[in-house]
């Protein structure tokens, strides 16, 4: 039984969908104003996990990330640069596409954009003002009036009274309470602007998700995702106002994905101690950085380091060596592969345990290896399981080969002199062929001889 761990109870739970065999599930995507960091890559890759298990599983997902493409931050950025608004947030949802296909990030099945739904903003917070919980202040703005919910505080486990009295929230004379959120801005000058009931202006950043995610999954939803910084004022305002619009039930299920840190900090453009996609996989392959981020369960923080890259690397040439120079079309049934495959499953199902699952890999890397050196033909079976439960984690999707060489650009030059090494040894020239192994080792080639012949890797 597929076990999730919901923020909002702070227990693991039983899963009940809303509709047997059917998933629904929003995540909340970026703000598009600059390149992705491992932060956005870290919520990027759990939830595409996350989808590729229930769906492998069998369950039927309607998965919807988000994009924030109007913003303070998006209309700052633009202004400095001296460009459209759009130039821009086509620019960054480009370059934010790009980086998900290197990771091998499924696309979601809907990617609703803020300024696509506008009038389903509107609708909604006319909505909330005609049920009086939402008022339009003297400066221009609409504001969602905090006091009028009295469940608020719930989903972040806060208190009201602690939350005002501490409230650490731009100080706006119009609002009526220090924790009232805009739902709909006046227009500044020169500011992308739409029509409304409450004149020209634009969405609030909360009311944008409230409004998408009804618009595609409805009133109630299975599950709602998103960075563990998103629980409280983000996903707190989207309860509050969307259960005020409704009188529903918002979200059954409340997933939230840990840090990605660095020096034990947050990472985030805030604090100026990010590390965009695009740096990172000047240094690394994708598929380690794809490994790095599911290493850990998906509600734990993760420190960036190089140390922990480089486990990573080691960790997928082990998986990739154990596949190297099997014939996977020769599996057949086992029943002793069939236990790996049980146990991957029950880590997965409850809540998800990556970490677990990839003890389960690394547990069939052990019996490759020792079935193949015993001659054992189950061997096979082990080899394809590795390779088909890998895949579900989004790994070893390449062939050996592929991954353990490298790029392509320096293949031929690569195997031109392995083969004069090869000559070498064969007229016993062993001092040409140590400087033949010494030159391929300052190319960062390993090699192994074989009784089959010399096979190589990339360090």
């Amino acid at each position: 039984m597929l076990q999730i761990y919901n923020t909002f109870t702070h227990k693991k739970e039983p899963f009940k969908p809303l509709v047997p065999g059917h998933i629904s599930l929003y995540v909340c995507g970026i703000t598009v104003y600059d390149f992705c960091h491992l932060g956005h890559a870290r919520v990027f890759v759990a939830f595409d996990v996350i989808v590729r298990f229930l769906r492998e599983s069998g369950w039927k997902v309607k998965y919807v990330r988000n994009i924030t493409d109007i913003d303070d931050k998006i209309i700052k950025r633009a202004h400095e640069n001296n460009e459209p608004i759009e130039a821009l947030t086509n620019r960054f949802i480009e370059a934010m596409n790009e980086d998900g296909k290197a990771l091998n990030v499924l696309s979601p099945d809907l990617e609703p954009r803020a300024t696509h739904h506008i009038d389903s903003i509107i609708h909604m917070v006319k909505q909330l003002e005609e049920k009086g919980v939402a008022y339009l202040a003297d400066n221009g703005d609409v504001y969602f009036q905090v006091d009028k919910y009295n469940n608020y505080g719930q989903l972040a486990h806060k208190d009201l009274e602690n939350l005002q009295a501490g409230a650490r929230v731009e100080v706006v004379s119009q609002k009526r309470s220090s924790l009232d959120f805009v739902l709909w801005k006046k227009a500044k000058p020169e500011e992308p602007h739409w029509l409304s009931p409450w004149g020209e202006g634009r969405p609030g950043w909360h009311i944008e998700c409230s409004a998408m995610s009804t618009k595609c999954l409805g009133d109630t939803f299975d599950i709602h995702g998103g960075g563990s910084d998103l629980v409280f004022p983000h996903h707190e305002n989207e309860r509050a106002q969307s259960e005020c619009a409704t009188g529903k039930t918002f979200v059954n299920t409340w997933m939230h994905v840990g840090f990605v840190q660095v020096d034990k900090e947050k990472m985030s453009k805030s604090l100026n101690n990010f590390f965009t996609i695009r740096e990172v996989l000047k240094e690394y392959d994708a598929e380690v950085i794809r490994y790095f981020l599911i290493a850990s369960h998906y509600r734990s923080p993760v420190n960036y380091s190089k140390e922990l890259l480089e486990q990573a690397k080691s960790a997928l040439e082990r998986m990739y060596t154990a596949l190297r120079g099997i014939d996977l079309s020769k599996a057949k049934t086992s029943p002793s592969a069939a236990i790996f495959k049980t146990r991957f499953f029950e880590a997965m199902n409850d809540d998800f345990n990556t970490p677990i699952a990839m003890s389960v890999l690394f547990d069939l890397v052990h019996a490759v290896n020792t079935a193949k050196e015993k001659q054992d033909p189950d061997h096979f079976a082990f080899a394809a399981l590795l390779k088909e439960l890998a895949n579900i984690l989004g790994l070893l999707e390449r062939t050996p080969e592929s991954y353990l060489q490298g790029k392509m650009d320096e293949k031929g030059e690569i195997e031109r002199l392995i083969q004069e090494r090869e000559q070498a040894r064969l007229s016993k020239d062993w001092k040409q062929a140590d400087v033949l192994r010494q030159q391929l080792s300052s190319m960062g080639v390993v090699l192994e001889d074989t009784p089959k012949g010399t096979i190589w890797r990339k360090a």
